[in-house]
């Protein structure tokens, strides 16, 4: 059975080493899918997710990450970012891969929302590749409403095509 949490210190510290354990293996699909497709460099990612910067990350309040755990590990996580008080963005839901289709990506979002209202934040935004369909698919099955589709700057200097989704919590 799988449960779900905020995380603890202890549970990013081992989502930490357990996603760049993912990332060793250059053909997995973990890395494929978020790293090789958005040319993302090596040392970026490694420093994205170093203990020390999640840790940093969740300290500092404005990051919240929520886990789903079966066996006390830590099989999917979520990140969030509060931008302002009436704005966060869902930064990042990945489930590992022996642990996909099982609803765990459905019910650590619905952990997010759960958590969000409860702080009164009014919309959650996230940004999906333009042609991560299955990601999009997602958002929208779970009441997301595509906001644009543009091109940005990543900060490792690549161009990357996004759509921007936006989830209403509450009226504006």
């Amino acid at each position: 059975m799988v449960t779900f949490r905020k995380a603890t210190e202890k549970d990013v510290s081992d989502l930490s080493k357990r996603f760049l354990q993912f990332l060793e293996d250059k053909k997995s699909k973990i890395d494929q899918e978020n790293v090789a497709r958005f040319g993302v460099p090596e040392e970026y990612v490694r420093e994205a997710l170093a203990d020390e910067t999640l840790i940093r990350a969740a300290a500092s309040g404005k990051a919240v990450f929520h886990v789903g755990l079966e066996n006390n590990e830590v099989v999917g996580f979520a990140q969030t970012v509060q931008r302002d008080t009436r704005n966060t963005e869902l930064d990042r839901i990945v489930v590992f891969p022996a642990h996909e289709r099982r609803g765990i990506g459905t019910r650590l979002l619905q952990q997010v929302i759960m958590d969000e209202q409860k702080k009164g934040t009014k919309t959650i935004a996230v940004n999906a590749g333009k042609e991560e369909t299955h990601a999009r698919r997602f958002y929208e099955k779970n009441g997301f409403k595509l906001i644009k589709e543009t091109t940005i700057d990543a900060p490792w200097g690549e161009k990357l095509n996004i759509a921007v989704y936006k989830l209403q919590l509450t009226a504006s």
